[in-house]
């Protein structure tokens, strides 16, 4: 077997290898199952790993050598974010009110993913219920940064994108609430993709908040991301908002608008990482038109509102009665409080207690229908945006990867995270973060993502700029 630079490896280049008899699929998931036997253990980004994986790989080299005809991602080794159903599995959430629950039935992308061959190599950590900004709000502890393992891989679906980050996936599906994806993509160094809202079914995820709740791919290149997109998108009946994406023949963006904005907290090497990129991209033959997102100022606290809201009432159906954790308490009510109190965490814990306080009775309407009229406001206001320019472009995150713990103890600094991240997902429009370059600290290289935006269904316009920008050809 040739030796596999993981390091340069993309699903094209692992295609043809596995075509000319470089090496097999087999060979190519052993390579991975073994650097997340070493990895893993310091990373914390695999929950669990699949020991049939092999016998995947090797049914598709089987079907390779009796020349049948093979998916777009025959052979290439997959992660799943814990938070989607893959059938005979343990999926938890990254929760303890979940232990030992196994999944009886597929999401329909990861359906999608099984008929175009893809091998799953096993379920990433995340912040519990798909909660948080760090990933540290794991009931089974913080996935690292592979940068620096002393600092946060972003979150939510920070196990996801360390897992592609440190060669321990080809690609990975995470989930996108309010930058789960875009996020720990930019802090990791990878490419991070959130589609238009149903674009990608979602049924099979694990409810969280279901106005935003999206599947998402990450992967190290946006042609990668592209793919994986391609096969997990489209109509589902078992989905009502999905959709079927409809783009042009070639999207030929030619104006990116550039926000003026000065938000508090945003690191000052992220600001001129950001006007490079801006600059960056007017070489490339881009007109860079400034505009006015005066929503951007109102996003978080709208985010905040909205999404705790819908939190109350999805994480209603984890009562320790059904499935999941139970703890006996002196009668049926005391078993609900009991099971929810110990096995939820913190920030799910926190999330309940303020969505079900905006939508109690006589706070309704001062703060729940009130941001719900705001989204509406920020949907609006790209709308209007994108009548002058072709996309967006803005910073992913405010700050580089900092340490673990450095900022857990704040909640309010930690939502801020979500500053640049939160409005596409109240906009229901999508939006992929690809990396721009890196800051040093700590004698070593942090990355930075620049965030690129979309109208409503082009994710074609991100992938053409993403690919320019990147120099993909």
């Amino acid at each position: 077997m040739k030796e596999i630079d993981l390091k340069t490896l993309t699903i094209q280049k692992a295609q043809d290898g596995m075509e000319s008899g470089e090496f097999s699929a087999e060979e190519l998931t052993g390579v991975y199952l073994t650097s997340i036997k070493v990895k893993n253990p310091e990373l914390n980004a695999y929950l669990s790993v699949f020991d049939d994986a092999i016998n995947e790989a090797k049914e598709i080299d089987q079907k390779r050598a009796r020349g049948e005809k093979l998916g777009t991602l025959a052979g290439i080794p997959i992660a799943i974010k814990d938070v989607i159903m893959v059938k005979g599995r343990e999926v938890r959430a990254a929760s303890k009110v979940l232990s030992g629950h196994i999944a009886t039935y597929d999401a329909t992308a990861v359906v999608k993913l099984h008929q175009a061959g893809a091998v799953l190599l096993g379920m990433t950590n995340a912040d519990e219920f798909a909660m948080g900004a760090s990933n540290e709000n794991s009931a089974y502890g913080p996935c690292r940064n592979p940068h620096d393992p002393s600092r946060v891989s972003g979150g939510s679906s920070g196990g996801s994108a360390c897992a592609v980050a440190a060669d321990m996936a080809l690609a990975a599906l995470g989930s996108e609430t309010g930058g789960s994806v875009r996020y720990p993509a930019a802090l990791c160094g990878i490419v991070g993709l959130k589609p238009t809202y149903g674009a990608v079914s979602r049924y099979g995820l694990m409810p969280m908040a279901s106005s935003f709740n999206q599947i998402a791919p990450a992967a190290k290149t946006v042609a990668d991301t592209e793919t994986i997109f391609n096969i997990i998108r489209g109509r589902d009946d078992k989905d009502a908002n999905s959709l079927e994406p409809v783009f042009a023949n070639s999207p030929n963006p030619k104006i990116i608008g550039v926000p003026n904005f000065s938000p508090e907290g945003m690191d000052e090497r992220v600001r001129n990482n950001y006007e490079l990129s801006v600059e960056r991209l007017g070489k490339l033959g881009y007109e860079m038109k400034e505009v006015k997102l005066e929503s951007l100022r109102y996003a978080v606290a709208c985010y905040y509102i909205l999404v705790p809201a819908e939190v109350s009432a999805d994480m209603a159906r984890f009562d320790g009665v059904r499935y999941g954790a139970h703890i006996d308490g002196a009668n049926l009510l005391e078993d609900y409080g009991m099971t929810r109190g110990v096995c939820f965490g913190k920030e799910v814990r926190r999330r309940v207690i303020l969505g079900t306080y905006v939508l109690s009775a006589g706070y309704y309407d001062a703060y729940y229908y009130k941001a719900a009229r705001v989204r509406e406001l920020i949907r609006r206001d790209f709308v209007d945006i994108f009548k002058q320019v072709d996309a967006i472009v803005m910073p992913t995150s405010p700050r580089p990867a900092y340490k673990l713990g450095e900022i857990s103890s704040n909640p309010l600094l930690l939502y801020l995270e979500d500053i640049f991240t939160a409005p596409a997902n109240l906009a229901y429009i999508p939006a992929i973060s690809v990396p721009s370059g890196t800051v040093r600290e700590d004698d070593v290289d942090l990355p930075l993502g620049l965030q690129i935006i979309a109208p409503h269904l082009r994710e074609d316009v991100l992938f053409d700029i993403g690919k320019k920008f990147l120099g993909e050809k």
